[in-house]
């Protein structure tokens, strides 16, 4: 029997509601997680995860009916520093850290030593200091207390933001999806930390969309759908299936789409020859094929997306040649690419995508709107209906057009950018990590749209970190290495797609295209 089986619950979390003006958010939810536990909490964008935790962090109160439990005692938690009090710490997406403090003044936010312990005396910095360096050290920063959060990587704060949970004592450590900006090295630090705090005796919950996380750090998973507890399972019963199936009530196939026809070899619709920039790519060459789905993978920083912005026009190219249709494009600028029927789908939809103070219908019709002026008068009732239509098509999920973006979710918001740009009704489609910080069912309706471009001709360029995604939408795959195309996997190499295979030309322990075997 496991340690979680054999001790009592550290928190019970019992018959959860909350409505919001329409919205049933939660519906009877359950939740228990133990001392020295590691529970990952699983659904859909929607499902209820954050509200549920908004709940347990003091941020909402919940519907009278429900009852939280923590060691045992029925608790009320009417606010922040409630939950606190209780040892409920929650570490957010965005960091909630004053870059321009230092570390030491952070972790005591709200809490300062004061000289002579008097409560309206001056600041003891050098008292905070000597308490932070210690759960630093604890924590293995490689920064001092003194250090001003600023400078830090999105890591490193990170790191001070658990260690202000641990120096407050805090025993339920909530995560959410703490690993959409690192890199793979500081994930795995991030893993080795989080182990550390479970051998400690903290009681984690984890929330993430990657299952490859879910997989290797759990020691049970809940899930939510539509606001209901649907139910958990232990490490030993965790899988794909019965994962994706709880999520969103049915089976993984057909789960990856790729119903459209083979592509036509002869048909090229990009042609790409020696392109370089002055910085990380170093000569790739590439064709894309008219209904082609075609794979980029790669480590971080192998030149993925600078690649992607030379073909697109958003950085400048020191040599090389790119056409379209067969029809060269010289030093071009991202409008001369939309105009020759190539668009790009950034990776970082929110800062360099989306205008998040607008809403829906405008960020749908923002590329296309000159095509509804009439003597410099736009037509609004055609953009309504291009938004109504994309909303539907896309299966967004919003109340009504008008609707801010920036209070979507993560999924809902890359179907909004991606309605946009199927709006310029391009020939070209360049997809950088289409599917990052996007749960199950937002996937699932990208790859079926994706598949859909291909089934109509469109050329779909797909780069991703996720080696089953890759695998599973690309008819064929280019690796990256180092600046340059490594391998060729799939179509007509010759060589199957697999995982190894891709890990292989990534790492260099496969030669790359050129070297000597």
């Amino acid at each position: 029997m496991s340690r979680t089986e054999m001790s009592n619950p550290l928190l019970q979390m019992r018959n959860i509601n909350k409505t919001f003006p329409g919205v049933r958010a939660l519906d009877n939810v359950h939740l228990e997680v133990h001392a020295g536990e590691i529970h990952s909490l699983m659904g859909e964008n929607g499902a209820g995860k954050s509200t549920l935790m908004k709940i347990l962090s003091g941020a909402y109160q919940a519907d009278a009916g429900g009852e939280i439990v923590v060691d045992g005692n029925a608790v009320t938690i009417d606010g922040p520093q409630d939950a606190k009090a209780l040892g409920i710490a929650v570490i957010y997406q965005e960091l909630s850290l004053a870059p321009n403090l230092s570390v030491a003044e952070n972790i005591y936010a709200g809490r300062e030593l004061r000289r002579g312990g008097k409560r309206f005396g001056l600041v003891d910095r050098a008292g905070m200091a000597r308490g932070s360096e210690e759960v630093l050290k604890r924590l293995g920063a490689s920064f001092g207390p003194e250090t001003i959060v600023g400078t830090l990587s999105i890591a490193e704060q990170q790191l001070v933001e658990i260690a202000r949970a641990v120096h407050t004592r805090a025993r339920i450590l909530v995560m959410d999806e703490p690993t959409t900006p690192l890199s793979s090295r500081e994930t795995d630090r991030l893993f080795h930390l989080i182990r550390q705090l479970r051998a400690e005796g903290l009681a984690i919950i984890y929330i993430s969309h990657r299952m490859a996380e879910i997989y290797e750090l759990s020691d049970r998973v809940s899930v939510l759908r539509d606001g209901a507890y649907v139910g958990t399972l232990m490490r030993d019963a965790l899988s794909a299936d019965s994962l994706v199936k709880m999520m969103v009530g049915r089976d993984l196939s057909g789960f990856y789409k790729k119903e459209h026809a083979p592509y036509d070899p002869g048909n090229v619709v990009l042609s790409v020859r020696d392109v370089a920039d002055a910085g990380r790519v170093r000569g790739c060459s590439f064709d894309l094929h008219a209904g082609e789905v075609l794979g980029i993978a790669g480590l971080v920083g192998a030149g993925r997306t600078e690649l992607a912005r030379l073909v697109f026009g958003a950085e400048p190219r020191i040599r090389g040649e790119i056409e379209i249709d067969g029809r060269v494009l010289p030093q071009h600028s991202p409008r001369e690419a939309i105009d020759a029927g190539l668009v790009y789908l950034t990776e970082d939809r929110k800062r360099q995508g989306l205008f998040l103070d607008m809403s829906v219908r405008d960020n749908i019709n923002v590329s296309v709107c000159n095509r509804d002026a009439r003597l410099g008068v736009l037509d609004l009732a055609r953009g309504a209906q291009r938004a109504r239509s994309a909303i539907r098509s896309l299966s967004i999920r919003v109340s009504h057009a008008n609707v801010n973006v920036g209070a979507l979710s993560g999924g809902n918001q890359q179907k909004v950018l991606l309605s946009r740009l199927l709006e310029t009704e391009p020939r070209i489609l360049i997809l950088d990590e289409p599917t990052r910080g996007v749960d199950i069912g937002a996937k699932s309706e990208i790859y079926r749209i994706v598949n859909d471009l291909a089934k109509a001709g469109v050329g779909v360029i797909v780069i991703s970190s996720e080696l089953p995604e890759i695998i599973g939408v690309a008819d064929r795959v280019l690796v990256m290495r180092e600046g340059e195309i490594a391998g060729e996997l799939g179509g007509g190499s010759g060589k199957a797609i697999s995982q190894e295979a891709i890990i292989e030309l990534a790492t260099g322990s496969r030669p790359a295209l050129g070297e000597a075997a």
